[in-house]
């Protein structure tokens, strides 16, 4: 071997210890930082934040706060008389809030009246589901924006257009009626339900208020409706239950916000809190322990009915 072999070799020999400088590509890891820029994107579709609402000296609501984001349920739970019907009608715009601030997709508004929410995005189904029993599935489907063609004195309703899209728009929500010319009054109230969701996605709701929706159904039904509403939000919309059962609400929710008497006492994502935990808050809390031990201090009572406890006379 010559001696400009060897020293080739020995150049060779050094080249691999120059590379160790290049371990400087690990500080890409900055990179990673784009993600960041998520977060700080995801805006609430809708927020309520320290909303108020009074009838005169009634404090319906106060302080109550809300965020409801695409893609995820924020559920409102309260008793009968804890200010969720009012909470419902400011975020369809039927009540203005007196104080407080609420915003649209970071916009601080406040909603002129129920159309003004509609074209906002903000779509409300109610527990009477605001349908007319002895109508078509397909014109209760379209009831309020019926599609027309023809101009003049020909303008009339487009039927096939309505029935063609209310089956397909059923369809996709895995509803398969047998005949959507059937009257509405004909169907069960999970699927009176669940044409009112199909109804409010359809016409481009970004927020979707449900009012109750389980509440006067069975265990099957309820399911069914749950089942839905799941379907809403995998869709991308934002949806907000109003409902008064925690088991129901745990089954779907990402949030939980809980009101007594008009006020907010609670406010929850779903992995800070416990199906159980959310149930006692709902049920009462500290209140209903308190009652539990009452119940069971009390003393056996010596007489019923003007009678001792051993039947005798008193």
């Amino acid at each position: 071997m010559t001696t400009d072999d060897k020293k080739a070799d020995g150049a060779e020999s050094t080249e691999p210890t120059e590379p160790a400088q290049p371990d400087q590509p690990d500080q890409p890891e900055e990179a990673d930082q784009p993600d960041q820029p998520e977060e700080a994107d995801r805006t609430p579709l809708v927020e309520l934040d320290d909303v108020s609402k009074y009838y005169g000296n009634i404090r319906a609501l106060e302080g109550v706060s809300l965020q409801v984001h695409a893609g995820e349920i924020s559920c409102v739970l309260g008793d009968n008389g804890a200010g969720k019907s009012t909470l419902i009608k400011i975020i369809a715009g039927l009540h203005q809030h007196d104080s407080g601030t609420f915003r649209i997709e970071g916009e601080k508004t406040r909603l002129a009246n129920p159309r003004d929410a509609l074209d906002r995005g903000i779509a409300t189904v109610y527990q009477d589901l605001a349908v007319v029993p002895l109508m078509p599935v397909w014109r209760n489907f379209f009831l309020g924006s019926e599609p027309t063609k023809g101009a003049g004195p020909f303008k009339r309703m487009d039927i096939d257009f309505m029935r063609r899209t209310t089956h397909a728009e059923l369809l996709r929500m895995g509803i398969d009626l047998r005949d959507v010319d059937q009257p509405i009054g004909t169907l069960s109230g999970g699927e009176r339900q669940c044409v009112a969701i199909a109804r409010a996605v359809y016409f481009g709701a970004k927020v979707l208020v449900l009012d109750e929706p389980t509440a006067a159904l069975g265990v099957k039904q309820s399911g069914v409706v749950l089942k839905y509403v799941a379907a809403a939000r995998d869709a991308g919309l934002g949806v907000v239950l109003i409902t008064h059962n925690p088991h129901h609400a745990y089954l779907v929710g990402d949030r939980f916000v809980l009101l007594k008497r008009g006020t907010m006492f609670g406010s929850h994502t779903r992995d800070e809190i416990t199906l159980d935990e959310l149930t006692r808050q709902m049920a009462g809390g500290s209140e209903l322990d308190d009652l539990r031990h009452e119940l069971e201090r009390a003393p056996e009572p010596t007489h019923v009915g003007g009678h001792a406890a051993d039947g005798t006379e008193k």
